[in-house]
């Protein structure tokens, strides 16, 4: 099956996509086995690594995910993630308005092994994730978010969003913290990636505009 990628950058030795909502990141298992944004890059470039991607986007978020076309640029990027070297914001449509203009999360949460791959609270025995957020406007009662994420803990913005000491306001289409249904509506965007390019060593700032 061919599928057409969204390219944002590309040179010989990475590439930045726009990752639709709804894809996973890289192959699953069940009905997600043979399709992933992993898989597409794979088909147009037989030759980059076999697990080419330098981070993942959870399904239902879409936007920019990087991923390397040889090893050492593969091991060049992971390790500029490891270390909180790049820089990466998001664009989330909420269900309810904010009236604050900026704030500074900082909330504790662990994997509830119970409720896979639900994150919930605890102060006692989560890992705190760290989070600086914009309000971009409110318009017809949800609030647009920019969010800047200091760590990447799994669905950190989206527990971040939800969470009484948080935003309090679901993001729009979460199937896990908030109201939806189905998956693949999710209105949470990575719209900007910044990180140093492993060959010329220069900052590389890779933007993307959600469609909504």
């Amino acid at each position: 099956m061919s599928h057409s990628l969204d390219i944002l950058y590309q040179d010989n030795l990475l590439i930045a996509v726009n990752k639709p909502s709804g894809l996973t990141s890289v192959p699953g298992k069940g009905v997600h086995a043979n399709d992933s944004l992993t898989t597409r890059v794979l088909n147009k470039f037989p030759h980059a690594p076999s697990y080419p991607a330098v981070h993942r986007l959870d399904m239902d978020t879409s936007g920019i995910m990087l991923f390397a076309l040889d090893p050492e640029t593969l091991k060049h990027l992971s390790r500029q993630f490891e270390q909180r070297q790049t820089r990466k914001e998001y664009i989330a449509l909420l269900e309810g308005a904010v009236h604050t203009s900026s704030g500074h999360i900082e909330l504790p949460f662990r994997l509830d092994p119970d409720n896979r791959p639900h994150q919930i609270y605890d102060p006692v025995h989560g890992k705190t994730g760290i989070t600086d957020w914009e309000l971009l406007g409110n318009k017809n009662g949800h609030a647009r978010i920019l969010f800047k994420p200091i760590t990447g803990r799994t669905h950190q913005l989206r527990v971040h969003a939800a969470h009484p000491k948080g935003l309090a306001s679901p993001i729009i289409g979460d199937t896990l913290y908030g109201s939806a249904t189905e998956h693949g509506h999710l209105k949470l965007h990575a719209s900007l990636l910044e990180f140093t390019h492993p060959y010329s060593q220069q900052k590389l700032l890779i933007q993307s505009k959600p469609n909504w």
